[in-house]
């Protein structure tokens, strides 16, 4: 994921993570198809690509990510506004003093709650 956003910036790179349970086994870089510093929309063509992989997979859609460039590290009231999966966690990428640090969140009607996570290699 820190690649694919590195990559991106400075505009907002994005993204699936599925797996099983609370295990990420797999993460999908998407292109944002609005090519925007402050706003992504991932390129339905692959959207559904994706979402194809993780069922040939037999795995779960555990959380989409997202990347702000140039903050803030939580979710935008856009975030909140657009998510469409519930079910799943959202987790952004911020770089702060040059150096990109992730949360995740759990996207409720109209709000949001930060959550633990534990990354591991």
């Amino acid at each position: 994921m820190e690649a694919h956003v590195g990559n991106c910036a400075p505009e907002e790179g994005c993204g699936l993570l599925a797996g099983i349970g609370d295990q990420v086994e797999l993460t999908i870089p998407i292109t944002n198809q609005e090519h925007s510093p402050v706003r992504y929309n991932m390129e339905p063509n692959e959207l559904v690509q994706a979402f194809y992989d993780i069922e040939a997979r037999k795995l779960e859609m555990l959380a989409s990510f997202h990347s702000h460039p140039n903050g803030p590290a939580v979710p935008s009231e856009t975030d909140v506004a657009e998510f469409f999966y519930p079910g799943t966690f959202m987790l952004i990428w911020s770089r702060i003093d040059q150096r990109w640090t992730v949360k995740a969140f759990e996207i409720l009607a109209d709000n949001f709650i930060e959550i633990g996570l534990q990354i591991t290699e």
